[in-house]
């Protein structure tokens, strides 16, 4: 018997324009009885959702749908949206804020319409001013909606730290926050093996006078995406993976925390509505806590210049 809605409280609904967070989702087989896909470009979708069902048997989902419905949708727990323009090699996330603004015009009331009690997680590019977008259109509150933010620019920094080390990145402990782009922050004085400070053994980390260049490894982070976009066309195992996470995280109410996109207006000297990624407790309400880390005063300069440089263009938006 065909269900047209979720049917228990560990639903959730991706709104995709690639397989990118479908196939990472499956990679934790149990972390929804439902799987909604939406989109535009049926003859892909209707391919998408019947290559993902004949995968069921593997998987804990037992219904895999889609449709470009969004009644299909209603009354999940989750809504992943990731939507939008694809970057094209070399082009900034900023350059496609007003393309995608203009298509969350369109996808966020369809959202709210039919699941208006969901936990919004925005995936679509520029991340931070698209999860801000999201915010205002949806009249939701704020801590139901998160953006993927630097969730995967933390994953890449550590993966990178632990090449770096010859360590596993889960031994490797270090923070991206601010935009999910090129004014990233990285935290360099909560960088740590197993509490030992890498800048107390190198109090130059992060300079230009750094002899180890640990700056180059944040340049990697930051260029890691432009150079998968090169070599593959799109991103999309790890971001998948990464949102995986995240909505594990909200689904079981693991209170893990993570470096997610949040309004940050008050914190750390920033004065506008801006969305920046700092690290935030999730559960299964959505956003619980926020972590206020303590930050050197050349980190608190680099976050609000990341502020600054969102505002810059979120001030011209046409909502």
């Amino acid at each position: 018997m065909y269900c047209h809605t979720p049917c228990g409280p560990w639903s959730t609904v991706v709104h995709y324009t690639w397989n990118r967070v479908p196939l990472g989702m499956q990679t934790k087989p149990d972390l929804c009885d439902e799987l909604c896909l939406i989109d535009v470009m049926e003859d892909k979708l209707k391919g998408e959702v019947m290559d993902l069902q004949h995968g069921s048997l593997f998987c804990k989902t037992h219904k895999i749908v889609g449709d470009k419905d969004y009644s299909t949708t209603a009354h999940s727990k989750v809504v992943v949206v990731t939507a939008g323009a694809r970057q094209q090699e070399g082009e900034s996330r900023l350059n496609l804020v007003q393309r995608n603004v203009n298509i969350f015009k369109f996808i966020i009331p369809q959202i709210v319409k039919y699941s208006p009690n969901a936990i919004l997680l925005v995936v679509s590019n520029p991340v931070d001013i698209l999860t801000y977008v999201a915010w205002k259109l949806s009249g939701f509150p704020r801590h139901r909606v998160i953006g993927s933010g630097t969730n995967l620019d933390s994953g890449r920094f550590r993966h990178l730290m632990g090449e770096k080390l010859h360590l596993h990145p889960s031994s490797c402990h270090g923070w991206i926050i601010g935009e999910h782009g090129d004014s990233s922050v990285p935290v360099w004085s909560g960088v740590n093996v197993a509490g030992v400070s890498l800048k107390g053994l190198n109090p130059d980390m992060g300079t230009d006078a750094d002899k180890e260049d640990w700056k180059h490894v944040h340049k990697m982070v930051v260029n890691g995406a432009y150079e998968v976009i090169k070599l593959k066309g799109y991103t999309s195992w790890a971001i998948g993976m990464s949102v995986a996470d995240l909505v594990e995280s909200i689904l079981k109410n693991l209170h893990k925390v993570h470096p997610v996109s949040t309004l940050v207006k008050g914190m750390h000297g920033v004065k506008e509505e801006v969305f920046l990624s700092v690290p935030c407790v999730l559960g299964n309400s959505g956003l619980t806590d926020i972590i206020h880390m303590t930050l050197k005063p050349e980190e608190e300069k680099q976050l609000s210049n990341s502020a600054e440089t969102l505002w810059g263009v979120q001030k011209e938006l046409t909502l």
